[in-house]
């Protein structure tokens, strides 16, 4: 039986602004390099997978720890060289890449949820991008998450409650809420509602370099064959 309950405000930090919140070309990389649809993919199946690890989570009590770590990684990432560099090269994105080409393919194949999870993450950010206040309080909580798992690793459960209080104090607020279903058994276990907000975090920064490489909701509906062609390049590169 399936429950949605709401995923509370979450943690307090998204990373810095060299992390998940730059306002300049992160990275050191110009911006006529960045701002590519092949990046543009890239990020997207970043965001595409975080949300697909939330509904396992979310209704079966378990996700891909591989995959985890690369989304979790994904936010912690202070310096990278490319696009993909930040999510530790294309193939920690596979379960990403294969999600997001489904998504842009035949209607029958859409996952709706999602879709939803996806387009409600990119309105959060677009929301904390206007909030100097917010976003630095995210980078704070990202730096402490960092430092943390230097010590630890990316998936302790240290890392994971920071991440996720940072989320649930800073970027939920703006709302809307996103209200995450699945089994109440899974839902309530205070771990797992750790695992799935700072996933959703990990789904701001994916977010946020989407926007970085040039994306926008138009160029998603109007480019959507271009992206689809750019994300089986990807595949066939794995």
């Amino acid at each position: 039986m399936e429950n949605n309950l709401p995923i509370l405000p979450e943690p307090r930090s998204i990373v810095t602004e060299r992390h998940l919140l730059p306002p300049a070309p992160p990275m050191g990389i110009l911006l006529d390099m960045i701002q590519s649809t092949r990046n543009q993919a890239i990020a997207l199946a970043g965001l595409t997978q975080a949300v697909l690890l939330v509904q396992q989570i979310a209704k079966e009590g378990e996700a891909d720890q591989e995959s985890m770590a690369v989304s979790i990684g994904s936010t912690l990432k202070i310096d990278a060289e490319s696009v993909e560099d930040v999510y530790g090269g294309l193939g920690g994105l596979r379960k990403g890449l294969v999600k997001l080409r489904q998504q842009l393919g035949d209607k029958l194949h859409i996952d709706p949820e999602n879709a939803r999870y996806g387009a409600l993450l990119v309105l959060l950010q677009s929301k904390l991008e206007k909030r100097p206040r917010a976003r630095e309080q995210v980078r704070a909580g990202v730096e402490k998450a960092a430092a943390c798992a230097r010590k630890s690793s990316l998936l302790d459960e240290s890392v994971l409650e920071i991440l996720a209080e940072t989320y649930h104090d800073h970027i939920s607020p703006l709302g809307p809420r996103i209200i995450v279903s699945g089994e109440r058994i899974h839902l309530t276990n205070p771990a797992n509602a750790h695992k799935i907000r700072s996933l959703l975090l990990a789904g701001i920064r994916s977010a946020v370099l989407w926007r970085q490489c040039g994306g926008s909701r138009l160029k998603l509906l109007f480019n959507r064959r271009r992206l689809g062609h750019e994300l089986q390049n990807l595949l066939e590169q794995l």
